[in-house]
């Protein structure tokens, strides 16, 4: 008996019975096109329908992403059959070792998934943890937890998640830039990428938090070196190839570090190598193993020595500067990358929030005196409802009384002074990590909404610019900033070209493209846009525009309402009679 490994998604029609008693060859007809519509959007991704039964169709995916990727997609699609909506398809998915029978597929995994659809409310995505687990770290969405359900015919209760609004905000959902690989050379000089720390062979696979966190902070130190050129920490961490020659070509860097970490006991392991890109010849290696107490002291060292090969003698006041804050405490940087660990993930679902949180909670406790987790904190509270301005701008501001040098401090206080309307508080601030971190696309590519809400659109393309020549892998809600920014002045046509090219559509970048159509008269475009964001997300309104475009100048944004509530997009909270009330606070 031939068994494989497959996610398997499982769509059904709501309700085709009691339609087909009403008008059966009209209902038969309106199923038929959703089954059509949801067949392309699986082939689309990848997938095989494999089985129908009716109103049902079964899907395999050898990729647990592809196939949500290819429910979210058939919603959509579905939606646009004439007399159906968004809410008439429900899908269930499931990853698991199926039985080949021929071209079907059996066994328990089908089971679950179908199960897990017909549990489903009408228009939901639901999904088991165990595909949760698989698609988390990269998700194009966010999930609520629905907790245990005791699922038809199955004996032991599953755990469901609940695919919930499109996620706009992801560090591993990343766009290729317009930035051209340098597949020859000349390499840009003295340039590095740090490639993903990996976890040593033997390390329990918990330890990848402090490999993330020490690839980002190794990162962060060289890039504040103005002597490097550095590819960014996104890059890294999307590259799927090991080989430095590949890894040059698709950055434009002439040298990469990688390696790996294992902690044993007391002690830290890392295995480190500075590559040159050209020929792949390795410049120099070492096997690092030092008390965890003297990590700091040997990224201090590993940063030196990179910087002294690269571009020759670095002056120790430069390398002082480029140096990070340290903890008095080492248990306190653990819990502070543990923490990290989850923020990375704060969009996917509130349960990491809630635990980045706990972990930068139990930092600063434990080392009152070390400011970043008390900035980061913020930053991931910011995703919570609980969320309070002021006491934020408290917190971040004792961060920076802490250590004046971090630059991501600088960047969320920043963001906070934006929200609350002080402006010119905001550009020192946004500026200051800009001369904090000169190299690190990161800071730049968010530093550029700054410039296009005070009305500085041309600014804003210019940082954009130097971001993407920094990493042409950059998150797509960084690259979407040009989307805003091309609006703001009016170039229609260039930012529609910027937004048909993303990998996929924020809800930020769907406003944006509804209210250019309607400012060059194509209502029926913007009508079928607004119905995708909707699609995407149900409770979406003109609120969520009031929250997220924080232009200094009110008739902006007054200006974007009106043409999309023109297309039909509902009106929120904050508006009233067609006017915006409140915005931007």
């Amino acid at each position: 008996m031939r068994r494989r490994l497959a996610t398997i998604l499982v769509g059904d029609y709501v309700g085709s019975t009691s339609a087909m008693e009403v008008d059966e060859e009209a209902s038969v007809s309106r199923v038929n096109a959703c089954l059509d519509a949801i067949d392309q959007c699986v082939k689309r991704h990848d997938g095989r329908v494999f089985g129908t039964a009716g109103d049902c169709v079964l899907a395999e995916f050898d990729s647990p992403v592809n196939a949500l990727r290819s429910a979210i997609d058939a919603r959509y699609r579905v939606s646009e059959v004439p007399g159906v909506g968004a809410r008439d398809m429900r899908f269930g998915l499931h990853i698991a070792d199926v039985v080949v029978v021929g071209d079907d597929l059996r066994g328990d995994g089908v089971n679950i998934a179908a199960r897990i659809e017909a549990s489903a409310e009408p228009g939901a995505i639901e999904v088991s943890a165990a595909l949760y687990d698989q698609v988390r770290r990269i998700s194009p969405c966010k999930f609520d937890f629905v907790g245990e359900r005791q699922l038809k015919g199955i004996s032991e209760p599953m755990q469901v998640y609940r695919v919930a609004a499109l996620m706009d905000r992801h560090g591993y959902q990343v766009a290729p830039t317009r930035l051209e690989p340098e597949t020859s050379g000349p390499f840009r000089a003295n340039s590095v990428a740090v490639t993903r720390l990996g976890v040593a062979p033997g390390a329990d696979q918990d330890q990848l938090f402090l490999a993330e966190g020490i690839t980002d902070d190794l990162t962060l130190e060289l890039s504040r070196l103005k002597s490097l050129f550095v590819s960014s920490r996104t890059a890294s961490t999307v590259l799927t190839t090991s080989d430095p020659v590949e890894i040059g070509k698709a950055l434009g860097v002439r040298y990469v570090v990688g390696g790996s970490v294992r902690k044993a006991g007391t002690d830290v392991r890392i295995n480190i190598a500075l590559t040159e890109t050209g020929e792949g010849h390795l410049i120099w290696s070492d096997r690092i193993r030092r008390p965890f107490q003297e990590l700091l002291d040997v990224m201090d060292e590993i940063t030196a020595r990179v910087a002294a090969t690269i571009s020759g003698r670095v002056e120790q006041s430069e390398l002082s500067a480029a140096r990070l804050k340290r903890p008095e405490t080492m248990s306190a940087y653990e819990y502070y990358l543990r923490g990290l660990d989850h923020h990375r993930l704060a969009g996917v679902s509130d349960d990491h929030i809630h635990e980045a949180m706990r972990w930068f909670e139990k930092s600063m406790g434990l080392d009152p005196n070390f400011g970043r987790p008390f900035a980061m904190h913020v930053c991931s509270w910011s995703n919570l409802p609980s969320f309070d301005l002021s006491r934020a701008e408290s917190q971040v501001a004792h961060a920076l009384d802490l250590d004046a040098t971090d630059p991501e401090a600088h960047r969320i206080m920043g963001s906070i002074k934006m929200k609350s309307g002080d402006f010119a508080t905001s550009r020192f601030h946004h500026n200051r990590a800009f001369e904090l971190a000169p190299n690190d696309a990161y800071m730049i590519g968010r530093s550029a909404s700054f410039y296009v809400f005070v009305g500085e659109a041309s600014r804003a393309l210019e940082l954009l610019d130097r971001a993407e020549a920094l990493d042409p892998f950059l998150p797509v809600w960084i690259i979407e900033e040009r989307v805003a920014a091309l609006y703001v002045l009016d170039r229609f046509d260039d930012m529609l070209g910027v937004a048909h090219a993303l990998p996929f559509q924020t809800r930020r970048t769907l406003i944006y493209q509804i209210a250019a159509h309607i400012a060059r008269g194509r209502p029926d475009e913007a009508r079928a846009l607004v119905k995708q964001a909707l699609s995407l997300d149900p409770g979406l309104s003109t609120q969520y525009i009031c929250v997220q475009e924080t232009f200094e100048d009110p008739v902006i944004v007054e200006t974007l309402i009106g043409r999309v509530r023109e297309a039909g997009f509902p009106a929120g909270p904050d508006e009233v009679d067609g006017r915006v009330a409140v915005c931007g606070a």
